[in-house]
């Protein structure tokens, strides 16, 4: 080998510029990172690195986090943050377990004390490693320099291959600062990771086309694995050989265009009654990148009881692992779905079928009471997304009553558009998630529909926003509540409030008052999310008439910098449809 090529191969490096170095190998543009005593010789390096990486400073390691997950979400590659030790990296815990649930492919690089004074209790000392333990996809104390090019080659492997995942990298600050002659050919060392899947058989397709040849009612039932594969064009071609409806999960919203006839729209807890009808009624449902989870399912015995179920998946644990399938297939969906279509013939006869979907679909659509005087969150989320429908828009959310309400009206027809915790329903991931699909994608439009209980989680990150030139939009529909608790406390707790108020009131004054007036005592909205807002240095307004909705909405799209449009609106309102929590179709509440 020449000297040159040597050279290239090898040199002297510390720990910290083989870390950055190899981020920029992997072809890292942004990490969102929130400097401390143990991560300092990272943050140094970052700088040596700045003009192929791009660091973000979030206002809190959570935020980070999350718009790591935004910037992955929406992008497909990984996402990166990094956090120093002790609080700094239990900052990152729930955004991990997040990333865990919805399989999102996390890098979180953490500082950690020198090994030398590793279990002493030393000054901001966590053991991250076995914290995360239970809610990452593999993780990483790095002890020895010489390890660190392949530990951070491995962790980038394993988070985005096979079924996508967290992974954390553990860096004491004496392994830092050491040196070592780096080779960045180094290989990897991954004897038990076994990511590839042998191709579908043959046999299997000629199983599932026959059961569809066969089928006199089927449905398509389709989740975030096809979404993380990127198999939208597959499926979209298959039902379009088929002719077969079409309902996803919420990890799913965007792979099947709102306006197709053949969607059925989300199905679940809170999803369309017509796709909860159809799953009930069906006589084959195909199961694509899904888990069967209880949100979908309700009461799993009776989900889908009367039919035979076909289930591919990638990961081989979530076969028979809710729901018993006639026909499992561990196997890559895409790589499936182009198989099947090769050779997949369209029922005998489903017109009746299709005909009774949509007749079902026409009876019961989602709706609200489009009389009312005042601003419904429904009808604020309808009108942004007519208002967007032609520009290029992603969409956050927080968690609870706007995300639902987001999910049933406002139109995705295009996928990673839509981003939201599903597994994990984490309050305050809509703001920092807008953050990072923002970064990922800094000509669009990127808006986070936002509660006020959720958004105060990270409300923070607004400064990052400004100082970032990040310019997000926040729908923020305001009704003072805890909403979805709200509505179970009126569903099934007799509507005794439980501290899911979240304004000031007098205790001594609301003793016997009624529901309606109890939280009258407010003179205005608190807090002011105006003053906030500009106090962070972003745009914002307040608007609480219907007939000045839309020009506030055209006010937040055009302003050039982030947002926040404060919606007043009531909190008496409830998402249905609602199927209760391990009830059944038969019993969900539509009215």
């Amino acid at each position: 080998m020449s000297t040159i090529a040597e050279a290239k191969k090898t040199s002297v490096m510390t720990g910290a510029d083989i870390l950055v170095q190899s981020l920029v190998n992997q072809g890292v543009e942004v990490i969102f990172a929130y400097p401390g005593g143990c991560s300092m010789p990272l943050h140094q390096a970052l700088t040596r690195h700045g003009e192929s990486i791009r660091t973000i400073l979030p206002r809190h390691e959570q935020g980070g986090a999350f718009a790591a997950q935004g910037y992955a979400r929406s992008t497909g590659r990984v996402g990166v943050a990094m956090a120093t030790s002790g609080p700094g990296a239990t900052n990152l815990v729930t955004a991990i377990a997040d990333a865990k649930l919805d399989s999102i492919p996390l890098v979180c690089i953490t500082g950690q004390v020198p090994t030398y004074v590793i279990g002493t209790d030393a000054f901001q000392e966590t053991p991250i490693v076995e914290v995360c333990r239970g809610i990452t996809k593999h993780h990483y104390l790095v002890t020895d320099v010489k390890d660190m090019a392949r530990v951070v080659k491995e962790a980038f492997h394993i988070a985005s291959t096979g079924r996508p995942g967290p992974v954390i990298i553990d860096l004491p600050k004496d392994v830092q600062l050491d040196s070592c002659e780096v080779d960045w050919d180094v290989p990897m060392d991954l004897p038990g990771y076994r990511p590839e899947r042998a191709p579908v058989a043959d046999e299997a397709i000629r199983q599932i086309a026959a059961a569809v040849r066969r089928a006199k009612r089927p449905v398509v039932y389709a989740g975030g694995g096809v979404m993380n594969s990127d198999s939208a064009p597959q499926l979209r071609e298959f039902l379009k050989l088929t002719g077969i409806p079409c309902t996803t999960t919420v990890m799913g919203i965007g792979l099947v265009p709102a306006n197709d006839p053949l969607s059925l729209d989300m199905l679940g807890m809170h999803g369309s009654a017509y796709a909860n009808y159809a799953v009930r009624d069906c006589d084959l449902l195909i199961a694509l990148g899904v888990r069967f989870d209880d949100r979908v399912t309700g009461h799993v015995e009776s989900f889908a009881k009367g039919a035979k179920i076909i289930h591919i998946d990638l990961d081989a644990s979530e076969l028979n692992k809710n729901k018993m399938a006639h026909i499992s297939v561990c196997g890559e969906v895409g790589q499936a779905l182009t198989e099947l279509n090769k050779i997949v013939q369209p029922p005998e006869d489903i017109s009746d079928w299709v005909a009774h979907c949509k007749a079902m679909k026409a009876k019961y659509p989602f709706h609200y009471d489009e009389a009312f005087e005042g601003i419904l969150q429904q009808h604020a989320i309808r009108t942004l997304s007519n208002m967007t429908a032609e520009m290029d828009t992603y969409v956050t959310v927080g968690v609870g009553q706007h995300q639902m309400w987001a999910a049933q009206f406002f139109k995705f027809n295009r996928p990673r558009t839509w981003h939201s915790s599903s597994g994990l329903g984490t309050m305050g991931f809509g703001l920092p998630a807008a953050m990072g699909v923002q970064a990922a994608h800094p000509g669009s439009l990127v808006i986070d529909i936002d509660g006020d209980g959720s958004f105060q989680m990270n409300i923070q990150e607004l400064a990052t926003c400004h100082c970032e030139n990040l310019p997000v939009k926040v729908l923020l529909l305001n009704n003072q509540h805890l909403g979805m608790v709200v509505q179970w406390e009126d569903r099934f707790m007799g509507r005794n409030r439980a501290h899911t108020y979240l304004g000031p009131i007098d205790h001594e004054e609301a003793k016997g008052a009624s529901d309606a007036d109890r939280f009258a005592y407010a003179t205005e909205r608190y807090p002011n999310f105006v003053q906030i807002a500009k106090g962070y240095g972003c745009g914002a307004s307040t608007v609480r008439r219907k007939a000045d909705l839309e020009e506030a909405l055209r006010e937040m799209i055009s302003y050039k910098g982030p947002y926040v449009l404060d919606v007043e609106v009531p909190y008496q309102e409830h998402v249905l449809p609602m199927i209760p929590g391990g009830k059944t179709v038969d019993d969900m509440i539509l009215e």
